[in-house]
C-alpha cells in the first residue's frame, strides 16, 4: 500500500524534488532568521519596523516571543548555530515577565498586565513549550506543564470540542464569542501537545476542533469558513464590520484561513493515520475543499496577484491588501496536498505563490519580508505596520521539504534533511 505520509506521492518534476529548489527553501529560511534576530529584547522579542530595527518605544509581545521559540527551536533541531540560545532567552521570557504569577497564564504585553487573557496567545505559548521540551531546553517541561494545565483548565470546553475565546486577567468574565481563528491555531497546538507529551487526548482534541469548524461549519458553507460566532453559536455576520482591517478578527471571511485550515485537516489526518492506521475520509476531501475555494475566491479576484486578505459574504473581494501569512499559507497547503495526492494542480500552485512571494514579498533591501502590499504590490501598513515576524515565513520555508507530519518540529529532528 502506498504510503499516505511519506512524499512519495510528489511528481518527479516537482520543484520540491530538486536540489536547487531545497536549497533555495533553505537559504530564505537563514536569510529570514538572521533577519528575526534584531527582535529580541530584554524581557522577550518585539516587533521590528519596517527597517528592520526595534523601534525606540518597544516592548516585549507574548505571541511573538512564543512564536520566536517555536520557530528558532526548528532552526535549532536543523542544526543552525545561534538559534538555541534564541529559544532559551524566549522560555526565560516566557516564565519571567510575561508570565502572569499572581492568576496564571500569560500576558499579551507585560506593560498592560490588565488585558484581556486570549485562547490565540496561550496557544503558541503551549506550542512554545512543546518545541522547547522536545529540544531540551531548560524550563521547557516547566513551560509545557504550564500551558498544558491553562489550556485543560481554563480554555478547553469538553461539551463543545473547542476552546473557549478570552477571559478577564483575573480568568473572570468569558467573552461571549466563539473565534476560528485561535481554535485554529489551538488545532496546531494540540497535535504539537500530541506529539510531545504522547498524550492522545490532543490528538482527540485537535480533531474534535477541526471536526466542528471544517468538517460542519466550513462544509456547511459552500468550505469557506465563517470565523465569527457568540456563545450559542449563534454566526455573528456583522462582527466587526466597522473594522475590515482588524488583524485577528476582520469582517467577513479570510481565505488565508480555508488555506491554513486546510493543511491543519491534512496534519490531523497524518496523526490519526499513524495512531490506528485509519482516518475519516472526508479529512482529505474537506481539505482538498477549503484550498480549492481558497484559490478560487481568494487568489487574483481583482485581476491583480497574491491572495486577498477577505471577502463578504456574497463572496465579493473586501479588504484586497495582501497579507505575508495568507500567501504563506497558501504554499504550505499547496505543497501538503501535492505530498498527499500527487496532484499536478497543486505544483502549479506551488509555484505560482513562491513566484509571487520571492517577487513582491521578499525585501531585498531592508531584510525579511513585506507584512503586507497592496494589489499593485505597494508596501502597505492598513492591516498590519509592522514587519512581518517569523512564524509563518520560515514554517514555509521548512515544510516542503518534510514528509506530512502532525508536528513539525518532531518531524525535523526524525528526518535526515540533506
Amino acid at each position: 500500500m502506498t504510503d499516505l505520509l511519506s512524499p512519495m506521492l510528489l511528481p518527479e518534476t516537482s520543484w520540491v524534488r530538486r536540489a536547487a529548489h531545497r536549497h533555495w527553501l533553505a537559504a530564505e529560511g537563514r536569510r529570514l532568521l538572521r533577519f528575526a534576530s534584531a527582535s529580541r529584547m530584554e524581557g522577550g522579542f518585539g516587533a521590528l519596523g519596517r527597517d528592520g530595527k526595534l523601534p525606540a518605544d518597544s516592548v516585549p509581545d507574548g505571541i511573538l516571543t512564543a512564536r520566536m521559540v517555536h520557530a528558532f527551536a526548528m532552526a535549532a533541531l536543523q542544526g543552525i548555530p545561534g538559534c538555541l540560545p534564541m529559544v532559551r532567552h524566549g522560555v526565560g521570557a516566557l516564565l519571567g515577565p510575561l508570565h502572569d504569577k499572581e492568576h496564571g497564564g500569560w500576558y499579551a504585553s507585560p506593560a498592560n498586565p490588565e488585558a484581556r487573557k486570549q485562547a490565540y496567545l496561550h496557544a503558541f505559548v503551549a506550542l512554545a513549550g512543546s518545541s522547547a521540551t522536545l529540544l531540551g531546553v531548560e524550563g521547557g517541561e516547566r513551560l509545557l506543564s504550564l500551558a498544558t494545565d491553562v489550556l485543560e483548565g481554563r480554555y478547553w470546553s469538553e461539551e463543545e470540542g473547542v476552546m473557549r475565546e478570552s477571559f478577564a486577567a483575573d480568568w473572570s468574565d468569558e467573552e461571549d464569542y466563539r473565534g476560528a481563528n485561535a481554535n485554529m491555531h489551538s488545532t496546531e497546538a494540540c497535535l504539537a501537545l500530541a506529539d510531545i507529551t504522547g498524550d492522545d487526548k490532543w490528538l482527540d482534541r485537535a480533531h474534535l476542533i477541526v471536526h466542528r469548524f471544517v468538517h460542519e461549519i466550513a462544509g456547511n458553507n459552500d468550505f469557506c469558513m465563517p470565523e465569527h460566532f457568540d456563545r450559542q453559536w449563534t454566526l455573528l455576520r456583522e462582527y466587526n464590520k466597522d473594522k475590515p482591517m482588524d488583524p485577528l478578527r476582520p469582517y467577513g471571511m479570510t481565505p488565508g484561513h480555508f488555506s491554513e485550515w486546510a493543511h491543519l485537516t491534512l496534519k490531523v489526518e497524518a496523526a490519526l493515520l499513524r495512531r490506528t492506521g485509519t482516518a475519516p475520509g472526508w479529512m482529505l476531501h474537506d481539505a482538498r475543499a477549503l484550498l480549492d475555494s481558497a484559490l478560487r475566491l481568494g487568489w487574483g479576484p481583482d485581476g491583480k496577484p497574491g491572495m486577498i486578505y477577505t471577502i463578504d459574504w456574497d463572496h465579493r473581494p473586501h479588504v484586497t491588501n495582501r497579507a505575508h501569512w495568507v500567501q504563506a499559507e497558501t504554499v504550505t497547503a499547496a505543497v501538503n496536498l501535492l505530498k498527499r495526492t500527487g496532484s499536478p494542480a497543486y505544483e502549479m500552485w506551488y509555484r505560482k505563490v513562491w513566484d509571487y512571494i520571492a517577487d513582491t514579498l521578499i525585501d531585498h533591501d531592508q531584510g525579511g519580508w513585506r507584512n503586507e502590499v497592496d494589489a499593485d504590490g505597494h508596501v502597505s501598513g492598513a492591516v498590519y505596520a509592522d514587519k512581518a515576524d517569523l512564524y509563518h515565513a520560515f514554517q514555509a520555508t521548512v515544510a516542503p521539504i518534510l514528509p506530512l507530519s502532525p508536528c513539525l518540529t518532531l518531524a525535523l529532528r526524525e528526518s535526515d534533511i540533506v
